[in-house]
Order: structure tokens, then C-alpha cells, then sequence
């Protein structure tokens, strides 16, 4: 079997190093984005895909265009006449040309429906679903809309984070890409119900934006549970809140106030109180929250800035 892989972050990874694991698959091209500038120093990094590509060095071409619209991406991507072509968190909307090559299949992680878009697992834990899970399904050119192949899923836990999250539909994305592969000819594809349809738009940096006077500590910590470590949560005053964990969600006065001091800085919110573990002042490594609050000559009473 012969596939074009494109993918671009971890999630992506983790499903390549599956399929090069497989006897009965051959992967001889690697489609991903074009390196970008990271950091203060605007380092140019390649992608997660291509990183693991180079340094293990795995036998197979790197392609970066700029776009796939291109008759120069159609001829090349077609000459390594693929079987299949299989997506995972690639970037870039697949054109027809692209579709018209071979079945195109993506992995999704969400569970179809629910969730098309940029940021499905993310959504999962904003919304405080119980299941989360992945969705092998045949592109088309509208955006996630393609007939499901298969899925699969997990319950989730009220603590668990985004990036164990992610860690997990990796591995799960990896299993049920083979089986994808090795039993399509088998498989019925399911049309999605539009009806049900809910989009994941794109993460922005102002979503890590939270206020202990606007928020409850359940809105908080959900929030910590989607966004942690990007883009992370942060107050007005810049200061940003690197691990927490709800002690109540009832009581409710004096929002923003410090109500004790142990080896945590317990906080009310608009609805409950946050543990303030470690946070993290603009310009500052990030510290134990005593060790700031005692910097900043804070007490009992007073509230946070």
C-alpha cells in the first residue's frame, strides 16, 4: 500500500511513525507546512513532522509548499502515485486536484459532527463534554464534511489537560488509521448529519484572558484544562496563573480577594475560590504563588494584581 502522509504537529507524528511501522505500507513522501520563524529570536523551525523525519533519519521525501493549488503540488504529490492519501492536522484545505488523486482520508479528532475546525480538542474540554475521541473520514472540499469511515473514542476525565488529551487521540488517531487503511474496501461510509454540525475556530492568544471578578473557579480551571501551556491563562495585570486547582465552587464574595495562605494563595472568584499554585509575573520566570504574593507584600485580605 502506498500512502502520501501530511500532517504538520505531534498529533501528526505520532500517526506517521505508525503507518512507517507497518510492513504492508510504504509512506515515500511527507507533505507539510513551510518552516516558521519561533520565538523572541524568530528562529526558523521546521515542523514537528519533518523534525521527527530528519532526526531519525526516516527514507522519505520532505515537501513544503506554500500552497497546494499549484500545478507544481499537483504533478509532484501525483508522480508517487498513492493509494491513499492520509491527512492529520495537515493546515491547509486539500483542493480538488489534491482529492482527485486518491481517497483522501483524515483524522480528525473530534467526534463527526461535532466539532469541524481548528481546535477540536480543545472545544472538548471547554465544553465539558464526557466522551472525546477521533473520526477517520473521506475528504471533500468543504471543511470536515466528509462521510465517516470510523471512529473511535474515551471517556474523559473532570482533570484531565490538554495535553494529555492530545497524547491520548494521538495514539488513538495511529490505531484507527490502520485500520482504516487495512479494511477500507470493507468499509460502508456514513454521511455526517449536518443538523448536529458545531464548529472549533482557531485559538487566539485573548482566549487566555481571565478575571477572578468575571469568572467562577470552574470557568477558570476549565479554561486552565483547554489552554494550558498555550496560550495559557493569564489576568488583566499580565500575570500568569501556571497551575491551579479549584478548592470550592460556591462561595462567592469579595472576588479576587486572598482568603488564606498555606503552601497554595487561595483566591475567591465571581463564583468560588481558586489554589493558586505557581504563576508567572510579565518579564519573570515563573515562581510559587506564596513566593509572589510575598514579593508583592500581599496578605490575607488583600487582592491579587
Amino acid at each position: 500500500m502506498n500512502i502520501v502522509f501530511m500532517g504538520t504537529p505531534d498529533y501528526a507524528t505520532k500517526i506517521l511513525k505508525e503507518l512507517l511501522t507497518c510492513k504492508d505500507i510504504k509512506v515515500p513522501l511527507l507533505v507539510t507546512q513551510p518552516d516558521k520563524p519561533v520565538g523572541r529570536k524568530q528562529v526558523l523551525t521546521p515542523p514537528h513532522t519533518k523534525n521527527y523525519a530528519l532526526t531519525n533519519s526516516v527514507d522519505i521525501e520532505i515537501y513544503q509548499p506554500k500552497t497546494l493549488k499549484s500545478e507544481e503540488a499537483y504533478e509532484y504529490i501525483n508522480s508517487f502515485k498513492p493509494d491513499f492519501i492520509v491527512v492529520a492536522a495537515y493546515g491547509q484545505i486539500l483542493p480538488k486536484s489534491i482529492l482527485d488523486i486518491a481517497p483522501c482520508i483524515n483524522l480528525h479528532a473530534s467526534l463527526l459532527p461535532s466539532y469541524r475546525g481548528a481546535s477540536p480538542i480543545q472545544s472538548s474540554l471547554l465544553n465539558e463534554d464526557k466522551f472525546a475521541g477521533v473520526t477517520s473520514m473521506l475528504m471533500e472540499e468543504g471543511l470536515d464534511t466528509g462521510d465517516i469511515l470510523g471512529f473511535t473514542y474515551l471517556e474523559l476525565d473532570e482533570h484531565m489537560k490538554v495535553d494529555k488529551l492530545f497524547e491520548t487521540l494521538s495514539d488513538m488517531a495511529a490505531k484507527l488509521t490502520i485500520k482504516t487503511l487495512k479494511n477500507f474496501s470493507m468499509i460502508e461510509p456514513i454521511k455526517q448529519k449536518n443538523a448536529d454540525t458545531s464548529y472549533a475556530a482557531k485559538i487566539k492568544k485573548s482566549d487566555g484572558l481571565v478575571s477572578f471578578e468575571r469568572n467562577s473557579a470552574s470557568e477558570i480551571y476549565t479554561k486552565f484544562r483547554a489552554y494550558d501551556p498555550w496560550p495559557g491563562l493569564f489576568l488583566d495585570s499580565g500575570l500568569k496563573l501556571k497551575d491551579i486547582k479549584v478548592v470550592d465552587i460556591k462561595n462567592g464574595k469579595n472576588a479576587g480577594e486572598i482568603i488564606s495562605i498555606d503552601e497554595n494563595v487561595t483566591v475567591t472568584c465571581k463564583e468560588g475560590s481558586l489554589a493558586l499554585k505557581m504563576v508567572q509575573a510579565p518579564s519573570k520566570k515563573p515562581m510559587s504563588a506564596v513566593e509572589y504574593i510575598r514579593g508583592k507584600r500581599l496578605d490575607v485580605g488583600n487582592q491579587v494584581v
